[in-house]
């Protein structure tokens, strides 16, 4: 049966070849020229229209960009050397966090946003959460736009989730780097489905 807002095949074709072509671009990766906040906002827009089990939608989402990347990647830097024991502390990580921060023309802070009365469980707001990072990286990737979901201990944290004024039923789930490509799409690979798909097709019995 034919879609009634989808009646050709093109649809479908390149709904697979977005989703096909869809990789994760670091920072270190992108150029200088800036992403429009016309297709930032377009890819917030298509992560709002997530599936989610009672209409929570936990989704919430903090958009870092101009001056506050700098001042963010500063924080996060502080951050990392404050919580992490001195003998694990690594110096290059804390600078990682800082040059990340000024080579994206964005950073979109990933947070899911717990329902109060707790009914719908915890494991099915983080999957929604995933899965509207999933619209956001493939509105991405349909505008040639380049995208990173990072995480980590100085990202994924309560200190963090308190500065955002979240609050402690919350969590942080890592930090969205975009920005332009520098060089050429990357080439991407995958194993085969067959080998992680079972057909229950006969008979199925618990043991």
């Amino acid at each position: 049966m034919t879609h009634p807002h989808f009646p050709s095949a093109t649809a479908i074709e390149t709904l697979n070849k977005v989703i096909r072509t869809r990789r994760s671009i670091k920072p270190a990766e992108f150029s200088a020229e800036p992403v429009s906040d016309d297709v930032i906002n377009e890819m917030l827009e298509n992560a709002n229209w997530a599936p989610t089990h009672g209409m929570t939608e936990p989704w919430r989402f903090f958009v870092i960009s101009g001056n506050a990347r700098i001042q963010f990647g500063e924080y996060l830097s502080r951050l990392y050397l404050e919580i992490t024991p001195a003998e694990q502390v690594k110096p290059a990580k804390a600078g990682k966090l800082k040059n990340n921060a000024e080579a994206s023309s964005h950073m979109i802070v990933i947070a899911m946003k717990r329902q109060p009365s707790g009914r719908i469980p915890e494991i099915e707001e983080v999957e929604a959460v995933a899965c509207a990072v999933q619209n956001l990286h493939l509105t991405a990737t349909a505008h040639g736009v380049g995208g990173y979901w990072s995480s980590g201990k100085a990202i994924c944290n309560d200190r963090l989730r308190d500065d955002l004024g979240l609050s402690k039923e919350d969590k942080v789930l890592g930090l969205f780097y975009v920005g332009m490509p520098a060089g050429d799409w990357p080439d991407g690979t995958r194993t085969a489905m067959a080998d992680k798909v079972t057909h229950l097709t006969e008979r199925f019995e618990v043991t």
